[in-house]
């Protein structure tokens, strides 16, 4: 099964916003990185799955509230490493 990227976006201005990033374990989803952007109060997600139905589940499963959700492309993909898992994997176009 091919995943594709979404980026779920959370507003938030409070203090702790940003400070834990969603944890993603539904199958066939995965967290591949997370970012705050503190001058415009927002958590940044990118989240490879199924589809947005999937990432969704997956992400109020681990109570992380979704502003928004939207399917993304790689400009650039991360770099593989096939010694570092902590690094993300290549992602193919579907």
């Amino acid at each position: 099964m091919a995943n594709h990227l979404f980026v779920l976006e959370q507003y938030d201005c409070s203090f702790e916003a940003g400070m834990a990033a969603p944890l993603i374990t539904a199958p066939g989803c995965r967290l591949v990185a997370a970012i705050r952007l503190p001058t415009d109060d927002v958590v940044i997600a990118l989240v490879e799955g199924p589809d947005a139905e999937v990432v969704a589940a997956a992400a109020a499963d681990s109570a992380w509230r979704v502003d928004r959700l939207i399917p993304a492309r790689w400009i650039r993909p991360p770099q593989f490493s096939s010694t570092n898992p902590d690094l993300p994997r290549q992602v193919k176009e579907a």
